[in-house]
């Protein structure tokens, strides 16, 4: 037996039996189990399963029909197959409202949105033809805008604002589709309920708008009217005044009430009341509603001005402009109009022996206090004016206070240093033994600044040294001392620039320069003027030699020239000076070196060159001839333009004159 399903819908050809047989033995006839709703046709080896009666998904949405194949031979033999029937959907049920009409009730100035009632329709069918929607049948345009349906879950909902007292129920007409067409309907009934949605209304008839402050209890100072839409208890109203204002309400006519005042009023106090006045009705809930009332005081004179503060402090920085505001004051006088009106003035004073209004002006109608001057930290450091206030009244009060200005340090004043003695004023060069070792205190700076605080806070700095790793200065205490151990390959001549800074924003500095000799006795000193000579010269060296250059090439030319004429006039020369005397070496200060031999001279002096080593300027030893006074040997003297143009003569030696002309021209330079 087999099975076979098929989807019938009236009727459709069956799959014929195969035999294997042939001739009678073959399939003969089919047969088909007996049922309500299907035949068996079978025409021209065709076999066809037939709709005989209506079939009713509701009722029965599957049938199960077997069919039997017979062979003719013997004996005999079949074969068996069973069609499995689905009945499929027709749209043959409509929607059905659970409902013919629903009902709902729906208090009045609900929300929107609030969900009034759910309708429901259900089909028999299935699949699509089930699908139900909900619409509203023919309503009126107010309805519309009030209501809406939900076309999938039939919730009826709020959209507008209903009000009782203009719509008491709606009714409202369904409608219910599958998806088809087929539809039914049905209607809603809703009713609308009343609230105490009316409150009370409070409207001010009469009312002052002030009332003097001296005046006595009982005053009345307006009236006012209550009402209310809603009936019975609904609108039947309490009133009463809310807080601590010294007024009630008392009744007169129908709805209708006075405002007194209950007790001494004080404008000092309370210069103005807003009169809160509150009615309630007796709904459930209760409804109220409130309303103000704005009352003023009459003043009078009799409060003088009161300073916001006891004292007042001002800070001003020195050095500030004439006119900057260095505070302000202020006073509040509780009366009104011109009672309250405060004016401010200096009290008459004197601050260092002149008047206080050379230091400091008030504004008389703002309070603020500006500087007349520049203060000076270091002169004057802090003041104290008096100000008054005084009122418009009649007769006018007053009150003072007193004002202290404060004046602080700038960074205005340089470090100022007492030692070493400024550049110009003196010479001055320390001597630092050679065997010093390191850490060992060599000289101290001293300064001194004029501000006060962090701008006094001095810090040393070495900015510039000759060997910037043998010296170190002491951040705070200004002390020189070395790093290390003096050694025999150092210079003697040690320079040092110091900077002194002080802590001040933008700091302040002030250099100084020390002259340092490392060397144990005066006698290995050098002249101490060439180690100042050239720490002042050393900007100047490159205009030097320049300058140098170029007086060198004047004298040379000059020189060719004169021995130019000498060569044309063939003459001999002449010995320029009857005897020398020389000068011993040992006579010659120590670390100088012997430039030249004897040089020329006028006859009454004879001389030598030398230069010291390392330096950049010469010096000559001068003696007289042996008529005239004899020169000390161990004096110097500077060359002079004098001797040295009359030192040549007609018979001078070409190269003793070249190289003169050299050493005079490097002297002048230097």
């Amino acid at each position: 037996m087999l099975n076979y399903c098929w989807t019938v819908l009236f009727c459709d050809i069956l799959p014929l039996a195969h035999d294997a047989d042939i001739g009678q033995n073959a399939v003969q006839r089919y047969t088909l189990q007996k049922n309500e709703n299907f035949i068996l046709s079978v025409e021209n080896n065709k076999v066809e399963l037939v709709l005989e009666n209506t079939l009713d998904r509701e009722k029965k949405n599957e049938l199960n029909v077997v069919l039997t194949a017979v062979d003719g031979g013997s004996p005999q033999r079949s074969g068996t197959v069973i069609i499995h029937v689905t009945v499929l959907d027709a749209n043959d049920n409509a929607p059905v409202f659970s409902q013919d009409v629903y009902k709902a009730t729906l208090p009045e100035n609900s929300p929107p949105d609030t969900l009034v009632i759910t309708v429901s329709a259900t089909d028999a069918d299935e699949g699509v033809n089930a699908d139900v929607t909900y619409q509203f049948g023919h309503v009126t345009e107010d309805d519309v805008h009030v209501f809406s349906i939900d076309q999938k879950t039939g919730e009826i909902r709020l959209n507008g604002l209903i009000d009782y007292e203009e719509m008491t129920s709606f009714e409202i007409r369904l409608e219910a589709k599958d998806g088809l067409g087929l539809t039914s309907y049905a209607k809603v009934l809703i009713e609308v309920t009343d609230v105490n949605d009316n409150p009370p209304v409070i409207y001010l008839k009469s009312l002052s708008s002030s009332i003097p402050e001296n005046a006595p209890p009982g005053t009345e100072v307006g009236i006012i009217n209550v009402q209310d839409r809603d009936s019975d208890k609904n609108g039947q109203v309490r009133c009463s005044i809310q807080g601590n204002a010294p007024f009630k309400l008392v009744p007169s006519i129908k709805n209708y009430y006075s405002v007194v005042s209950t007790g001494q009023l004080d404008r000092e106090l309370v210069s103005d009341y807003n009169i809160s006045i509150f009615a309630t009705d007796e709904g459930s809930p209760p409804l109220s509603s409130s309303k103000s009332v704005h009352l003023s005081v009459a003043d009078i004179n009799d409060n003088p001005p009161v300073f916001e503060e006891q004292s007042y402090s001002a800070y001003v920085s020195e050095n500030n402009q004439a006119g900057s505001t260095l505070c302000r004051v202020s006073a509040r006088d509780p009366d009104w109009r011109q009672n309250g009106t405060v004016i401010y003035s200096l009290l008459a004073a004197e601050v260092n022996g002149a008047p206080v209004s050379s230091y400091v002006s008030v504004n008389g109608d703002t309070g603020l206090i500006h500087a007349v001057r520049s203060f000076d930290y270091e002169q004057l450091r802090s003041f104290q004016v008096q100000v008054m206030a005084r009122d418009n009244g009649s007769p006018p009060l007053s009150s003072n206070v007193s004002v202290s200005v404060l004046i602080w340090d700038v960074n205005d004043n340089s470090p100022q240093i007492l030692y070493p003695a400024p550049e110009g004023s003196s010479f001055m060069t320390e001597l630092v033994p050679k065997a010093a070792h390191g850490g060992s205190l060599v000289s101290k700076v001293i300064a001194v600044d004029a501000d006060s605080g962090q701008n006094a806070w001095l810090s040393y700095h070495i900015v510039k040294s000759t060997d910037p790793g043998l010296f170190t200065i002491g951040l705070h205490s200004g002390e020189i001392r070395t790093q290390r151990d003096i050694s025999q390959s150092d210079s003697m001549k040690q320079n040092l620039i110091v900077a002194v800074k002080d802590n001040g924003q933008p700091s302040l500095s002030a250099t100084c320069a020390m002259y340092l000799l490392i060397s144990d006795n005066l006698a290995e000193v050098p002249e101490l003027k060439e180690i100042s000579y050239e720490e002042k010269n050393s900007k100047l060296t490159s205009y030097l030699i320049i300058a140098l250059v170029c007086v060198s090439t004047f004298f040379l030319t000059f020189i060719i020239i004169i021995l130019g004429v000498r060569f044309c006039r063939r003459r001999k020369p002449r010995l320029l000076f009857d005897g020398a005397v020389a000068i011993p070496s040992g006579y010659l200060p120590p670390n100088y070196a012997d430039v030249d031999g004897t040089g020329t001279l006028r006859s009454a002096y004879n001389y030598d060159a030398y230069l010291t080593t390392g330096s950049r300027t010469s010096d000559f030893k001068f003696v007289s001839s042996y008529n005239d006074n004899t020169l000390p040997a161990d004096q110097t003297l500077r060359k002079s333009p004098t001797d040295f143009l009359e030192a040549f003569d007609d018979s001078t030696d070409a190269s003793q004159v070249g190289t003169h002309a050299m050493l005079w021209t490097f002297y002048i330079f230097i």
